[in-house]
């Protein structure tokens, strides 16, 4: 649009600076971290400063006072930064941030942000960091989008705006991301310069809570977590569940995302948004009753269109934008009474230099944009590289189950879809009436197959008119879902 369970292994209960991958992971898959974190510091590092929450704005004062390169002890109590709106810690270069057990940073609803300004390879671990008055689309931790930070073992919650932004390099490990005004995590760094993204066994959840898709409408501004032209991503071992809208939104020039082993339960909205975006893989993922919100209300102001768990738009594979995968590769998922499964959309008006495309300023990564215009974007290879293309995505071995009475839906619900619209603007646009519907359709190499169904899907295929039944979605013309079942057996030929 535009801009567990816990498992505590040893070397984690020893409190030392390590870091504890799979916490969050049980035998069922990803689980709570929010209120089951590990025990924090109980004491002090050999070396590190001790931070005294009795002292208002003694982390500032102590960040400021030492060299680059400091351990900070956060003591048991509530942390202060002063009774300014700019109240702040200033990090620098490789400072470390401990916890101990029951160790707060609280802005009061008085600060903007908690930790600012770009050092690098800054580390915080075991705190607890809320009540931050951050402005829309900033954030509260690592607010100017430094790189290589880490944060892990950390809850940061109740606070305006995003909780986290995220710098090149950044990690974000088995951490709480809750209830925050607009964000859990808003990856955007000026320059669009984020790659080596991991977020790792996380609980995203309740995000949101000031409603930003009500508050300014179309702004395209809230999610569990919000990623704008981040080049390489790994999203693994999350519980991202109960967001007021997407969970996870990918929005405009992202590329080569691993999305893999995560659940995604109760979101709003979409589970997972892929937007004017390239080169994905998919994998392993549980989606459960995700866009029940969503779907509702669209189907109750007689809205058809195909909304979705799992929605790409404008997205796909690109051989020309290296990645660990030139496709758009979803398998080996489990979707289980969502509103809906997977729609795969293009806007036939939205493309590089046309007024219809929301993502301002921005072109796609195969073109120049000066020529993206009236009088070469009708010629090759403009025409072609234009647009982001809904291509390449290939459907396959996913687990698909619809229960309408346990969802509690009567119509609008229990689709897929693989469709466009009829192009009509701008005037000087090339893809005007049905190009964009035919290539979508036919021509872009989008395929389902060797999946499982069970329950009463159907199809929307080529524009929102046209809805088939499983028959009519694998006969010609449209020929999909090649050996896969439709009673709730197993998938093959």
């Amino acid at each position: 649009m535009g801009r567990s369970r816990v498992v505590v292994v040893a070397a984690c209960s020893l409190l030392i600076a390590v870091a504890c991958p799979g916490l969050a992971r049980g035998a069922d898959g990803p689980g709570p971290v929010c209120d089951h974190q590990p025990a924090g510091y109980e004491s002090p590092p050999s070396g590190a400063v001790a931070v005294d929450p009795a002292v208002d704005g003694d982390l500032s004062a102590k960040t400021a006072a030492n060299p680059a390169g400091t351990t900070f002890w956060l003591g048991p109590g509530t942390h202060t930064l002063g009774k300014d709106e700019y109240g702040q810690v200033v990090p620098k270069d490789g400072d470390v941030y401990l916890g101990a057990p029951g160790a707060v940073v609280d802005g009061r609803g008085v600060n903007r942000a908690a930790f600012t300004q770009q050092a690098s390879k800054v580390e915080i671990r075991g705190l607890t960091i809320r009540g931050f008055a951050a402005l829309q689309d900033q954030g509260v931790v690592n607010h100017d989008s430094g790189n290589g930070w880490l944060i892990e073992n950390t809850t940061i919650e109740d606070n305006a705006g995003a909780g986290l932004m995220a710098g090149a390099g950044q990690v974000v490990r088995h951490s709480c991301l809750r209830d925050n005004g607009q964000y859990g995590l808003n990856a955007y760094q000026a320059g669009d310069a984020i790659t080596g993204l991991v977020l790792e066994d996380n609980e995203i959840t309740g995000n949101n809570t000031g409603d930003w898709e009500t508050k300014v409408p179309g702004c395209g501004c809230s999610g569990g977590a919000k990623f704008w032209a981040v080049d390489g991503a790994d999203i693994r071992g999350n519980w991202v569940h109960g967001n007021h809208g997407a969970g996870l939104w990918a929005d405009t020039n992202n590329n080569d995302f691993l999305v893999e082993d995560n659940l995604f339960e109760a979101n709003d909205a979409e589970a997972l948004f892929y937007e004017t975006s390239y080169n994905l893989v998919l994998r392993g993922n549980t989606f459960r009753r995700n866009t029940l919100v969503q779907g509702r209300a669209f189907a109750a102001r007689g809205d058809n269109f195909p909304v979705a768990t799992v929605y790409l738009s404008e997205s796909g594979g690109d051989p020309r934008v290296h990645a660990r995968t030139s496709a758009v590769d979803i398998s080996g998922n489990t979707f289980e009474d969502n509103w809906a499964g997977i729609t795969l959309w293009e806007n036939a008006d939205r493309f590089c230099n046309s007024p219809a495309n929301t993502s301002t300023g921005y072109c796609t990564k195969a073109a120049a944009k000066s020529s993206c215009a009236a009088g070469t974007i009708e010629k090759a290879p403009a025409y072609d590289d234009c647009r982001w293309k809904t291509q390449r995505v290939e459907i396959h071995g996913n687990t698909f189950r619809f229960d309408a009475g346990r969802v509690g839906c009567q119509n609008s619900c229990g689709r897929m879809a693989l469709l466009s619209n009829f192009g009509t603007f701008p005037d000087w646009s090339p893809y005007k009436g049905t190009v964009i519907e035919e290539a979508i359709t036919f021509r872009q190499s989008n395929r389902w197959h060797d999946n499982s169904y069970s329950g009463p899907w159907t199809f929307v295929v080529h524009d929102t008119s046209q809805t088939v039944d499983a028959a009519g979605w694998r006969a010609k013309p449209y020929s999909q879902d090649e050996c896969s079942s439709f009673g709730g057996g197993p998938a093959g030929c």
